[in-house]
């Protein structure tokens, strides 16, 4: 049995915001969370979250994209929504999970009509150190009222 907290971070395809927010919250605080992330669709790990995460020192590329129903039976004490979509969609989860919404941006929406790779990048890089920022304050902040 562990004392570390089950955290569930939620976004619609599990390809970079809930990505990042496990990444982080494996490397950062894995010391008191027990990290897992998913999506409503499987829409596989993005490129470019995996390359501004490198950049931090966070390996995400043997992470995968997965369902909500990938994940089984796994009673988690939080739920975190990255997006508005997932926060919307969120199922009543049984255990007694806390769900917490902390909605980030979407890169890819961002970096939509970036004119250079550079440019697309800097989107993503605001996100992650957005949610870098808001890993840190975990678990703590999850007790707090919202």
């Amino acid at each position: 049995m562990s004392d570390k907290a089950k955290i569930l971070f939620i976004c619609m395809g599990n390809s970079c915001r809930s990505q990042m927010a496990e990444g982080f919250a494996r490397s950062l605080r894995g010391d008191v969370l027990d990290p897992y992330s998913a999506g409503y669709e499987a829409r596989g790990l993005d490129p470019y979250a995996v390359s501004v995460m490198h950049e931090v020192g966070v390996d995400i590329s043997r992470q995968r994209s997965k369902t909500l129903e990938d994940l089984g039976d796994t009673a988690y004490e939080y739920v975190v929504t990255v997006c508005g979509e997932s926060d919307e969609s969120c199922p009543v989860y049984s255990g007694g999970a806390r769900v917490i919404h902390r909605g980030f941006d979407d890169p890819p929406t961002l970096a939509r009509h970036a004119r250079s790779d550079e440019e697309r990048l800097g989107h993503y890089r605001r996100v992650r150190d957005e949610i870098r920022a808001y890993v840190l304050t975990l678990p703590e902040s999850l007790t707090a009222d919202r």
